[in-house]
């Protein structure tokens, strides 16, 4: 009986080692480099090609834009998920109304010489028409190739073109 004993307590120290580092495997986390459940429209100074500023060289959309709600993350491995709701038009004759049937991404970093970086997605369905009726609701799950460093990124959501229509702030 000692015998068995020393045995099935033989085992069970080993099954908890074993599970234990394949628990904290499952458990281990990708880095995020940055989380966001907000993101601001573009304002009427910073519109068009005319804009004496583009954020990070993107020119804003001809347009003022304003977004009803919008999250998302960027991870470490360059996975993006972008969720918007309502991204519409703020100005302009479809105020209230997104007519653009695709949007995009790019993530912006500095990179370690100080210049800019900016990674532009494929493009990713957008619904169309009021934004009370489900207009401008966007998902974009995507993966971007990150420079080493990425300092300071900064995500938008562009126009198939690559203008940008909201970006990560408030």
């Amino acid at each position: 009986m000692k015998k068995f004993m020393q045995v099935v307590l033989a085992t069970m120290l080993l099954s908890s080692i074993f599970f234990a580092g394949s628990t904290s495997n499952a458990a281990a986390k990708e880095s995020k480099i940055l989380e966001f459940d907000t993101m601001v429209g573009v304002p009427s100074g910073l519109t068009g090609t005319q804009s004496q500023a583009p954020l990070r060289g993107i020119n804003g959309g001809g347009l003022p834009w304003a977004i009803g709600s919008a999250e998302g993350e960027l991870s470490a491995s360059g996975k993006l998920e972008i969720e918007v709701q309502g991204l519409v038009f703020a100005a302009g004759p479809n105020v209230g109304r997104n007519t653009v049937t695709s949007f995009r991404a790019i993530v912006s970093c500095v990179t370690g010489d100080g210049s800019v970086q900016n990674i532009l997605t494929d493009a990713f369905p957008a619904t169309t028409g009021a934004a009370s009726d489900g207009g401008g609701n966007a998902k974009i799950e995507t993966k971007v190739n990150l420079p080493q460093p990425c300092i300071a990124p900064i995500v938008f959501v562009t126009s198939p073109g690559g203008s940008w229509f909201v970006a990560t702030g408030f």
